[in-house]
C-alpha cells in the first residue's frame, strides 16, 4: 500500500499521550495500520483571518503541486519508454524512496524558513513548483518534437514495400541514369505473382527493354523489381502494370536527396541520445523537488487546519498512518470512535456517508472529526 492517511488530534495532557492512544487503538491488538509521528516544526501562526484564507489557498496549491508531481513522474515513464522497473528507481525524494521520505519526514529549514509567515512559505512553494511546471512544458515539447520527427523518419524506413522509403534498399548500379531515352522504374510485385511478372513484363507495353528486370529486395508479401523502358512508354506501362496487380513506385534515383535523408536520420538519432541523459537527470532532480514541496504543503495544511479546529495555543499531534489494505473500513471506524468527541457535527456526515443517500454527495467530502489528508505515493498511471 502506498496510501497514507495524514491525521492530527489535539494533545491530551501531552502529545505523547495522544500518540500512545492511537497506537493502542490501531496497532497493538488489531494491526490496522503502520504509524509514524509526523514532525511539524513551530510555525508562525498569524491571525485567524489569515489562517481561514490560507486554508482555501493551500487546498488549491495542494492540488496544483500534486498535478505537477504526477506530470513529472508520468513524463519520466514516457521518456524511459515505460520500462516500469527503471521508472520507480528514478522517482526518489532527497535520494530515498517516497515511502521512506514520507514516513521519516523532516521539515527542510533551508528551503522553507520557519521564521517566515505561513503565507510566505506557501508562496515560495507556489513559485518553485510553477517554475518546474513551465520548464517541464518547454523541455517536453522540445524532446517530443525531436522524438516525433525521428519516429516519422523511422516509419518511412519500415513498413511495406508499397509505402516505405526505398533509399536504403536501392543502389546506383540498379539504375540506368543520365539517359535521354531510357529510364529504370521500380515495381512492387506480390510474391504470388512473380511468375506472372517474369512472363508478362516485357509485353506490358511497347518499348520495354528485354531481360531488364531484377529482383532488388523482398519483404514478407512482395518483391521490388527494377525494369528499364523508354521514357515515352512510362504512362502506358504504369497503367498496364496496375491492371495486372503490379504497383509502380514513384521513385527518382537522387543521390543527394538520399544522402540528406540518411544524414537527417543520423542527426535526429544523435540529438535524441544527447538530450536523453540531461533530460532524465532534470526529471529526477525536479521530481524530487516537487514531491518534497508537496509533502511540505500537506504539513502546512495539517498545521493550519489543526489550529483552526483545535484552537490556540498550538497543541496537537500529527500522525501518519499507512492503512492495512484489508482493514481500511475498520480503521475508519476505530478512528471515528477515538475522536468523535472532537466534533459532533461530523457524526451526522459519517452516518449519511455510511448510508450513501442517492443525490447526497457528502461521502465525497471526506470530512472527519479529526484533521485528515490523504497522501498517495502511487503516482504513475500505466496504460
Amino acid at each position: 500500500m502506498t496510501e497514507f492517511w495524514l491525521i492530527s488530534a489535539p494533545g491530551e495532557k501531552t502529545c505523547q499521550q495522544t500518540w500512545d492512544k492511537l497506537m493502542t487503538a490501531t496497532t497493538r491488538t488489531n494491526n490496522l495500520s503502520t504509524n509514524n509521528k509526523f514532525n511539524i516544526p513551530d510555525l508562525k501562526v498569524g491571525t485567524l483571518d489569515v489562517l481561514v484564507g490560507l486554508s482555501d489557498e493551500l487546498a488549491k496549491l495542494d492540488s496544483f503541486v500534486e498535478s505537477v508531481v504526477k506530470k513529472v513522474a508520468q513524463y519520466m515513464a514516457d521518456v524511459l519508454e515505460d520500462s516500469r522497473d527503471k521508472v520507480q528507481e528514478n522517482l526518489l525524494a532527497n535520494g530515498v524512496d517516497l515511502v521512506t521520505y514520507v514516513t521519516r519526514f523532516q521539515w527542510d529549514m533551508a528551503k522553507y524558513p520557519i521564521k517566515q509567515s505561513l503565507k510566505n512559505i506557501s508562496e515560495i512553494v507556489s513559485k518553485q513548483v510553477s517554475q518546474i511546471d513551465n520548464d517541464l512544458k518547454a523541455r517536453a515539447s522540445a524532446y517530443n518534437n525531436l522524438k516525433g520527427n525521428l519516429q516519422n523518419l523511422e516509419r518511412k524506413n519500415a513498413g511495406s514495400l508499397l509505402t516505405r522509403s526505398l533509399a536504403d534498399i536501392v543502389k546506383k548500379e540498379d539504375f540506368v541514369l543520365d539517359s535521354e531515352y531510357l529510364i529504370t522504374m521500380l515495381v512492387v510485385v506480390p510474391k504470388t505473382n512473380y511468375t506472372d511478372w517474369q512472363r508478362t513484363y516485357e509485353t506490358l507495353s511497347e518499348m520495354v527493354v528485354p531481360r531488364s528486370t531484377n529482383l532488388l529486395f523482398e519483404d514478407h508479401d512482395s518483391g521490388l523489381f527494377s525494369v528499364t523502358l523508354f521514357r515515352k512508354a512510362i504512362d502506358d506501362f504504369r497503367h498496364k502494370a496496375r491492371e495486372n496487380k503490379f504497383t509502380v513506385r514513384d521513385f527518382q534515383y537522387n543521390e543527394e536527396e538520399m544522402k540528406a535523408d540518411k544524414e537527417e536520420m543520423t542527426r535526429l538519432s544523435t540529438d535524441k541520445k544527447k538530450q536523453f541523459g540531461p533530460l532524465v537527470r532534470w526529471l529526477k532532480v525536479n521530481f524530487s523537488e516537487a514531491f518534497i514541496a508537496w509533502i511540505h504543503i500537506k504539513a502546512l495544511r495539517v498545521f493550519v487546519e489543526s489550529v483552526l479546529r483545535y484552537g490556540l495555543p498550538v497543541n496537537f499531534q500529527a500522525m501518519l498512518l499507512q492503512p492495512n489494505k484489508k482493514n481500511m473500513k475498520k480503521l475508519r471506524e476505530v478512528l471515528y470512535d477515538l475522536y468523535k468527541h472532537l466534533d459532533s457535527s461530523a457524526a451526522a456526515i459519517i452516518d449519511q456517508s455510511a448510508m450513501d443517500i442517492p443525490g447526497l454527495n457528502l461521502s465525497q467530502q471526506e470530512y472527519y472529526p479529526y484533521v485528515y489528508y490523504k497522501i498517495d505515493c502511487n503516482l504513475l498511471d500505466f496504460k
